[in-house]
């Protein structure tokens, strides 16, 4: 069995944590925080959240982990079978990645957890979450998901980017990022509906207050 290693707050671990419910496997989780003990290093070099084990071996990396899913579990495909198709989706994955999740990420210390960040790098996040969301508007389709019909890896980076990113955005910068952007709401409306989204939000904000008092406690 596949053992899911992370803790429910990681909106990365969510993104694994979906896939593995819609794909419908059987797997275990083990609560472990990001970490530099060296016990956990063996399974995660850089002590980083999501980790997979198999029973080949463990490895990191969110989008690794979708796409091993993906070649190697039965259930609801998360990727077309065409070539062009699938490529779009890990495009638009990326994409959200890049230019939305992690210039969001980088104001987090200020946002969530009391710190301060300097005033270039939220800058800096404010004009890269702005394009990010203007090329998403351009390459994503919407219809209803993010790359079409059906729901794709790219809804998962989606779903556990955006809603990060809004909260940044009005906490950190006073605007609403998806005002104009009545697509991208409606389908967070719609995922919001998914039973197994549903499951992991009520998993997350079980642990979300200890997780912040913990972080704050070592600021």
């Amino acid at each position: 069995m596949l053992t899911l290693h992370g803790f429910n707050v990681s909106n990365y671990f969510n993104m694994v944590k979906l896939a593995l419910l819609e794909k419908g496997v059987d797997f275990k989780i083990n609560v472990v925080h990001p970490s530099q003990d060296e016990a956990f290093l063996k399974i995660s070099p850089r002590g980083k959240v999501p980790c997979l084990e198999t029973e080949h071996g463990c490895f990191s990396e969110t989008n690794v982990i979708l796409e091993y899913l993906e070649e190697t579990q039965r259930g609801k495909p998360l990727l077309p079978k065409d070539p062009f198709e699938r490529a779009n989706v890990r495009a638009l994955a990326k994409e959200i990645e890049l230019y939305i999740e992690l210039p969001a990420r980088s104001c987090y210390p200020e946002v969530f957890f009391g710190g301060k960040v300097d005033q270039a790098i939220k800058d800096k996040a404010k004009a890269d979450l702005l394009n990010g969301v203007a090329a998403l508007k351009r390459h994503g389709e919407f219809s209803p998901y993010v790359a079409g019909n059906d729901m794709t890896i790219a809804d998962l980076m989606f779903l556990y980017s955006i809603d990060l990113a809004s909260i940044v955005a009005k906490k950190a910068f006073g605007i609403d990022l998806l005002a104009d952007f009545p697509e991208a709401k409606e389908l967070l409306e719609l995922l919001g509906r998914n039973p197994h989204v549903q499951q992991i939000e009520a998993d997350k904000k079980a642990e979300m207050a200890a997780f912040v008092a913990a972080a704050q406690a070592k600021r």
